[in-house]
């Protein structure tokens, strides 16, 4: 297994599409019911927790740059390889594997519980899971040129929903921010962490990197694509606190979702209704690239072809996805994936970094004894 990659040309992308692959990635439907599991720990103070944990967030892709800069062209895969030899390397790139499939089962099952819920409580699991892997085996056949181009357009197209929160804004009270700065470290950090879910995606930097052409450019749109998505988290969860009673708001299981319901036009009565199907703009983009990393990761690591591996993950989650349809089991799911996620997208970066440079120091005073 080579440790630096060599990407022909026509599987380059641009540094400045990383600033959508970013916004992809992290805004979909966590961000739906992020404010509440955030207010249950900090209350009316969880813009601080979120602030928090944006600039958590930061540190932690400067630090997955950092360790990426140590090598000429390489992945997460080849680096573990590298640090940890082949075959516990190839174990803890298995690990990212799993966790880009369970964000992807905990993405796919939560969509269509929002359809079955507001839209067809009679759908049956089968028939929405079919339809959305369909459109997801289509783009991830098509290349990383493909996906990038649909998740370029999608991104594009859909933050303008966000848009339409104008009215619940003018609904707002102040007084549901009262008393300001009541939370306790421990409450904010609480309140923070709880964030995790809303934020996993950027680790698929860890594996994309190469395929970046020009890699100085990189930094700045992706560091402005994870700030995008923080602030739109930030500004719906401020509307949220305002807009809802703090004993509504612990009820709700898709609060942003809700608000759109006080949305409404003299020729769509129930707008909450399109928002829905506009959602799917917002969550397709992230389950592709997650597609796409699970494919690409198997490739790398034991040399199976990504469309083996996407025709069968494809069948594994229809099953799983039509056997899941009960709400505590679905949310268990979302559960575990942030608990394990917050560890391997959000604590080990920071753990690898240190390994990582003394590997490299290690390797220039070799070199140089040479």
């Amino acid at each position: 297994m080579e440790i630096n990659i060599k990407i022909k040309k026509n599987l380059r992308i641009r540094a400045f599409q990383l600033f959508f692959i970013m916004v992809g990635i992290q805004i979909g439907l966590g961000i739906l019911g992020a404010p509440r599991f955030i207010f249950e720990h900090s209350r009316q103070d969880a813009w601080i927790s979120i602030l928090i944990a944006f600039v958590y967030m930061l540190i932690v892709l400067w630090t997955m740059f950092l360790i990426l800069k140590q090598y000429e062209n390489a992945d997460i895969f080849g680096i573990q390889v590298d640090i940890f030899g082949k075959w516990f390397g190839k174990l803890l790139g298995t690990i990212y594997i799993i966790l880009f499939m369970a964000e992807l089962l905990s993405l796919l099952l939560g969509y269509i519980e929002v359809i079955q819920v507001y839209l067809y409580p009679t759908m049956p699991s089968f028939v929405m899971a079919l339809i959305l892997l369909i459109l997801i085996v289509y783009s991830v056949i098509g290349g990383i040129r493909v996906i990038v181009g649909v998740v370029f357009l999608f991104t594009l197209l859909s933050p303008w929903v966000f848009i339409l929160l104008y009215d619940p804004i003018t609904r707002m009270e102040i007084t549901h921010f009262q008393p300001i700065f009541e939370a306790s470290i421990t409450d904010l950090l609480k309140g923070a962490r709880a964030t995790a879910y809303t934020f996993l995606g950027i680790e698929i930097l860890f594996i994309i990197y190469p395929f970046i052409e020009n890699k100085q450019n990189a930094k700045l749109p992706a560091f402005l694509g994870v700030s995008t998505s923080a602030f739109l988290v930030l500004v719906t969860t401020i509307i949220s606190i305002g807009y809802y009673s703090p004993y509504d708001f612990e009820l709700m299981n898709w609060a942003v979702l809700t608000l759109f319901k006080s949305v409404s036009f003299s020729f769509l009565e129930r707008f909450d209704y399109f928002i829905i199907a506009e959602w799917m703009m917002v969550t397709v983009p992230a389950m592709i690239l997650m597609m796409w990393a699970v494919t690409y990761g198997t490739k790398r690591l034991f040399a199976i072809p990504q469309k083996t591996t996407l025709y069968v993950v494809a069948i594994l989650l229809l099953i799983i996805s039509s056997s899941i349809n009960q709400d505590y089991k679905i949310e268990k799911i979302t559960d575990v994936v942030s608990q394990i996620g917050f560890w391997i997208v959000f604590v080990y970066p920071i753990v690898l970094l240190p390994i990582v440079l003394v590997k490299k120091i290690s390797k220039d005073r070799k070199g140089s004894a040479k």
